[in-house]
């Protein structure tokens, strides 16, 4: 495997670099108190190509291979986790679940527009009691002349509040099925904004259907029951994205540890000097390295097309680097001692922000079943 990134990579990275440390981190402080997202980002993304990541280049999109995406996340993880979130909600969840799963009528009529950013998409997949027992959603979608019926509720949902576009999974005649369901359409509505620990620059809200007309030829790939095996090959993009996120805030938190502990001074030097200090500096680095490599591992096992060992990295990736944030970003908090517990110092917001990242996109307990069934 090569670990070398291409000359676009490495141009990539430096880009979302300085667009996040330039545009974005002002705005963090605000939009993290505020609990919102500053529509700003959303429109400065656009010239950047950043909302098309997930689409190809024939619709509009920059998507070449999915660990450019990945160290896009991670750039954007490493300012604020809650905008990366709301990119990837919209290219990731949405966007790139259309490009890979969508009819060629499909794709023309929404690629565009939603690589370009003139419209927002998002992702209803999980329900009020549908969270990790994913296969167990209770959104119906029933057949009546050209059009398909949807009753349900979506919770959780990243971009709900802003969306244009949602990419409804229903149990459908034929076994569970994808539907891309403009708000406007009949039945259509947002349930209330959501209020969270952390990633408080996404917005997040649920998604109510009560008898949602949506025409026939919105159903994803065009033929029922393929529901589930578009779920399980985005959910497998999605575990990676999740875990490039929590390695930028991980990434974040021990840039500021390191420098926090070459600043404060304790019994007349550095804290850094201390081997106590060095110790954990330490540990933080190489979980931070090792989720890395995992990742991006995985990142290019799919990008090679070999999904089936892609699919075991996504789990152990996923579970790792996630947990793993949490671990870096509870230690930068103690390094920082009682300053890392006031909102004067960013490491409090990064440990607010990783908290999720073990729960969403499917828990570190569901990853260890998907690990263990490839054991078997």
């Amino acid at each position: 495997m090569d670990f070398k990134f291409t000359d676009e990579q490495k141009m990539l990275r430096e880009t979302v670099r300085k667009f996040s440390e330039k545009e974005i981190a002002p705005l963090v402080e605000e939009m993290d108190k505020e609990e919102k997202f500053i529509e700003d980002l959303w429109e400065k993304a656009k010239p950047m190509g950043f909302l098309g990541m997930g689409i190809q280049p024939e619709y509009g999109g920059m998507l070449t291979d999915y660990l450019s995406f990945g160290l896009m996340g991670e750039e954007l993880g490493r300012v604020d986790a809650g905008v990366a979130t709301v990119y990837g909600a919209h290219g990731l969840l949405c966007a790139n679940n259309i490009a890979r799963n969508a009819t060629e009528d499909q794709k023309k009529r929404y690629l565009p527009a939603l690589a370009a950013g003139e419209t927002r998409g998002c992702m209803g997949l999980t329900e009020p009691g549908a969270g990790s027992d994913a296969v167990s959603l209770k959104t119906t979608a029933r057949k009546e002349g050209s059009e398909y019926i949807l009753n349900g509720t979506k919770t959780f949902i990243s971009n709900a509040p802003i969306a244009d576009i949602a990419l409804i999974y229903a149990q459908g005649p034929e076994g569970l099925c994808t539907f891309i369901v403009e708000k406007n359409f009949p039945g259509y509505s947002v349930g209330k904004k959501l209020s969270k620990m952390g990633l408080r620059s996404s917005p997040t809200g649920e998604i109510i259907m009560e008898d949602c007309r949506v025409p026939e030829e919105n159903l994803v790939g065009g033929v029922e029951g393929q529901g589930l095996k578009q779920m399980f090959g985005g959910l497998d993009v999605e575990r990676f994205m999740w875990s490039c996120l929590a390695i930028g805030i991980a990434q974040a938190a021990f840039e500021a540890a390191l420098k926090y502990t070459k600043e404060r001074e304790q019994f007349g030097q550095p804290i850094f000097n201390f081997q106590m200090i060095q110790d954990k500096l330490a540990t933080m680095l190489v979980e931070l390295e090792a989720a890395r490599l995992l990742t991006y591992k995985g990142m290019t096992c799919w990008d090679e097309g070999n999904y089936q060992e892609a699919r075991m990295l996504a789990a152990q990736s996923k579970l790792y680097a996630c947990e793993m944030a949490v671990r870096v970003t509870g230690e930068a908090v103690h390094i920082h001692g009682g300053y890392g517990y006031m909102k004067e110092y960013p490491v409090e917001r990064y440990m607010r922000d990783a908290k999720v990242f073990p729960i969403g996109a499917g828990t570190s307990e569901v990853q260890k079943l998907i690990i263990a069934h490839y054991l078997r």
